[in-house]
């Protein structure tokens, strides 16, 4: 039964390109006096996070933002492009659980503070869903199981603000939310067929749409269409500025190649 449960409850950790269950702000670590200025950190970090691939530069893009972070005066942009910077970290299986833990729960405070600064925009409302997803995946009995409904919620809103946020993954994630809840947590092929359709009609250079979308199509039997996605998937060139993400997507739908034809 535990299995089954793990297997269905993989919760949407929300696939794209990159480049909270509870209300409130809880305390974080960030410096009470940053050792940066905001402004240089954003700019510095930036440079850093591209060459993310190397996980030990996302490491140091995050530090870089840490030290930017202050608790009397916080930035908004610091605070959701550190939760940003962290989910690309905390979703990589290279890295320890531990580190993973630690990550994604700075992250998750620094969400939470981006969207209570400014909950008109949808980095907060995003970030906030994906990295509880994320945690969801990794641990989905003790968080997924209180969590679908959040994670559901923040998703929406942030399409609500903007539908085409991060290459349309707001849909992506809502989708694999579908997924992954399929017959225990009342999850739908059939939705999630809509949703990736959606982020296809939105976004054509997200090879996470493609993915999803083809696995969406094998829960509803639609195997054909499944193929279809995930061939263009293969054969698609990465965007430059995300190719670490589509390297990801292209090695998952390889496993489903393998598995599934």
């Amino acid at each position: 039964m535990y299995t089954r449960i793990r297997r269905i409850l993989t919760i949407a950790s929300v696939s794209m390109f990159i480049s909270c269950a509870a209300s409130g702000v809880e305390p974080d670590d960030a410096a009470k006096v940053p050792l940066i200025a905001p402004k240089e950190a954003l700019s510095k970090a930036a440079e850093v996070y591209k060459l993310r691939a190397n996980l030990d530069k996302a490491r140091e893009a995050i530090g870089i933002l840490e030290k930017a972070r202050d608790s009397d005066k916080r930035n908004y942009d610091v605070e959701w492009k550190f939760a940003r910077y962290s989910y690309f970290l905390g979703n990589r299986d290279e890295i320890s659980d531990k580190e993973r833990a630690r990550v994604l729960k700075k992250g998750l405070q620094a969400a939470r503070i981006a969207l209570r600064l400014k909950p008109e925009k949808a980095d907060g409302h995003f970030w906030y869903g994906a990295i509880l997803g994320e945690q969801s995946r990794r641990s989905p009995v003790t968080v997924g199981l209180v969590s679908i409904d959040k994670i559901r919620t923040e998703l929406k809103q942030s399409i609500k603000i903007d539908p085409g946020y991060q290459n349309a993954s707001g849909y992506v994630g809502l989708g694999q939310l579908e997924l992954s809840t399929l017959g225990l947590a009342g999850g739908s092929g059939e939705k999630a067929v809509e949703y990736l359709e959606k982020a296809l009609e939105i976004e054509k250079e997200n090879g996470f749409v493609y993915l999803r979308l083809a696995e969406a199509y094998l829960a509803v039997k639609e195997k054909a269409k499944a193929k279809k996605n995930l061939d263009f998937l293969l054969k698609m060139k990465a965007h430059p500025d995300y190719e670490p993400e589509h390297a990801a997507a292209v090695k998952e739908g390889k496993t489903i190649l393998k598995r599934k034809f």
